[in-house]
């Protein structure tokens, strides 16, 4: 009876070499599927191939829809956007049948542009798994591979060896913070960068450098603030050695007053929020250097950026990899993480939460790795670079004819900035109420952007750059163009 068993036993095994999920993965029928939907999308996308104005038939329904989206959220919306559901690269359609530029790509998710075939061939594979969401007690592989593309591409010029998969950029923040704390304390202290930006949650509003995004909160997080790279303040007390020289006192100052209370200090790289703000590697490299010194983690916060300056990751840019212990990214990446070394490797309970993320945004996620590793994309002549050139040499073009438009920006020595496809523009002295109306204006030229800053204030694009052509740059700018006119007037 024994060698009957084992004889069934192996039988089975021989017939089942394959778990029953993977042959459905399998299934030629269904990938024909879901290339008959990539193919049927396509067919329909291509039909957008520029900016239109609205339908006038379809005003009554749209106001209608943009009523009920303002009675749910409380408040009118801030464009007066709703999706049709289909785009074409840069250009996506409303739900009124206008057809706009998207510079904004939703402040990066969409930095592949609008119905992309990749990505609607892995958000339709990713829908096909039993369960939508995978979470930290119950997951498919997908998230933990996903998670080890991360890895694996960080750590190419980084110590980093370790990924924590949450669902928003805020929580992958929150995480880090989590790690730093536990790592160093009983520290309970934070530093961060002038007009940073963390997050939504009410311990990052607090870290945030923005009153509006904590106004009404009890201030109960310890934060203290170090000056961000600036060139107009360098040259005022004497060129970049003083800045430095500067911040690194004031570094020590703090340190002398909070001895051994500092967890972290948190590294916006490329300020997004704040204002597309770029710093020199001297700047960055002394402050980290006096963090070691000090004993307090070294936490890159490329949430915003990853993905769009001329590396991968910014401090792949600025070879300052090796600094790094924490490491948060989002946005473009679909879902979120938070990246560790081995030395900030949190004990077991720390970490943790009931979703991940869906099946689709690690498919998503996945192939959004996948073609930027493999894409032309990097490097001083790399697509993002010449795009960046392409933006500049059609702002500075505009600022030329019309000079009136911009005046000069307090604290702001050039008024065209950013790296890879993160692009501002200073119009208006960067007054915020007009900065502000011209990006109101744009939507109406159909044109998509936004602001930041915190004063002067900058008209910023993230367009989707690996699906930007040279010939589409002269069309947004007619949009802009025609858009600060208004304004100006």
């Amino acid at each position: 009876m024994k060698d009957s068993h084992v004889t069934t036993t192996q039988a089975t095994n021989t017939t089942h070499q394959t778990t029953h999920g993977a042959a459905m993965k399998q299934d030629s029928a269904i990938a024909e599927a879901i290339e008959t939907i990539v193919t049927r999308v396509g067919e329909h996308s291509k039909a957008i191939t520029d900016s239109k104005p609205a339908d006038s038939a379809l005003a009554t329904s749209y106001d209608e829809a943009l009523a009920v989206a303002a009675g749910v959220k409380g408040r009118g919306l801030l464009y007066p956007y709703l999706g049709s559901g289909l785009g074409n690269g840069p250009l996506v359609e409303l739900a009124d049948g206008s057809v706009k530029w998207d510079m904004i790509s939703g402040i990066g998710v969409h930095f592949f542009g609008h119905s992309h075939p990749e990505m609607i061939r892995a958000a339709v594979a990713g829908g096909v798994e039993d369960t939508g969401k995978h979470g930290n007690l119950q997951s498919g592989p997908v998230a933990y591979e996903f998670g080890a593309k991360l890895v694996e591409l960080a750590s190419r010029s980084s110590r980093l060896k370790h990924a924590f998969i949450s669902t928003s950029g805020a929580i992958a923040n929150e995480s880090a913070l989590k790690v730093c704390y536990q790592k160093h304390a009983p520290a309970s202290r934070v530093l961060a960068f002038k007009h940073c930006f963390m997050g939504r949650t009410v311990t990052m509003a607090q870290i945030g450098d923005s009153h509006a995004g904590r106004d009404g909160i009890p201030l109960t997080t310890q934060v203290d603030y170090m000056p961000f790279w600036n060139d107009v303040a360098a040259e005022k007390v004497g060129g970049a050695n003083n800045f430095i020289d500067h911040a690194i006192w004031r570094l020590d100052q703090f340190v002398e007053r909070y001895p051994k209370q500092y967890a972290c200090f948190i590294f916006e790289l490329v300020q997004g929020e704040g204002g597309f703000n770029t710093a020199p590697r001297d700047y960055i490299k002394a402050l980290m250097d006096r963090c070691r010194d000090h004993g307090i983690a070294i936490w890159d916060d490329e949430i915003q950026s990853f993905g769009r300056t001329e590396q991968m990751f910014a401090y792949e840019m600025l070879d300052l990899g090796d600094y790094v212990d924490v490491f948060c990214v989002g946005k473009m990446t679909q879902a979120c993480a938070t990246l560790f070394t081995e030395d900030y490797n949190p004990r077991a309970g720390l970490l943790s939460g009931t979703f991940t993320g869906s099946t689709s945004d690690f498919t998503t996620g996945m192939r959004v790795l996948e073609m930027l590793d493999a894409g032309d994309y990097y490097g001083p002549r790399g697509a993002f670079a010449h795009h960046h050139k392409q933006f500049t040499e059609h702002a500075r073009a505009l600022i030329a004819k019309h000079p009136d438009w911009f005046p000069p920006a307090s604290f702001c020595s050039d008024l065209v900035g950013g790296v890879g496809g993160m692009m501002k523009l200073t119009p208006f002295g960067g007054d915020k109420a007009k900065v502000s109306a011209a990006c109101r204006a744009c939507f109406d030229e159909g044109l998509i952007l936004f602001y930041c800053g915190h004063g002067p204030f900058h008209i910023r694009m993230l367009p989707p750059l690996p699906v930007m052509e040279d010939s589409y740059w002269p069309r947004i700018f007619e949009c802009l163009e025609r858009a600060l006119a208004k304004v100006a007037k």
